[in-house]
């Protein structure tokens, strides 16, 4: 058996099992699942910025982590949104549900720019490699704040 082979699989499994855990959100309620999976957003995106903006050093290997996992993390908000989940203590908009069409769209277009990012942060050698993909999957985040959050 070769070992080396055999201890990246458990690695590589353990580290799925480790993403999954830390992504996963509340199952039963909706306004609890969803703003879970923003928290982790903001960790990952935050970190992001954070480099971006000069407050931290950049690091490529730990950005390419941060936008996998925001990759990742880009597909699970929109099931939160079920009709009926504008009630409670939510910062979202009733445009979610009166508009949903508008709504797929912005989530779309996020989730496009989130996988460009990705993309791009995987093979970046330079910090500068990746400013205008950040940029733009930021806006797609602003896009959809200014229109579907409360402030």
């Amino acid at each position: 058996m070769n070992k080396p082979l055999t201890l990246a699989a458990i690695l590589l499994a353990g580290l799925s099992l480790t993403a999954h855990a830390a992504t996963a959100a509340p199952a039963k309620d909706p306004i609890q699942a969803r703003k879970h999976v923003f928290k982790e957003y903001k960790k990952s995106f935050g970190a992001m910025g954070d480099m971006v903006k000069g407050k931290t050093a950049w690091n490529k290997d730990e950005f390419a982590k941060y936008a996998a996992n925001m990759e990742t993390l880009s597909s699970q908000p929109w099931q939160y949104f079920p009709a009926g989940s504008d009630k409670g203590k939510t910062e979202a908009r009733a445009e979610i549900w009166t508009k949903p069409a508008e709504f797929k769209k912005q989530a779309d277009s996020h989730q496009a720019k989130i996988a460009e990012l990705a993309k791009v942060a995987a093979t970046a050698t330079t910090l500068a490699d990746v400013k205008p993909a950040f940029g733009a999957a930021g806006q797609t985040c602003k896009a959809c704040h200014d229109q579907f959050k409360k402030d």
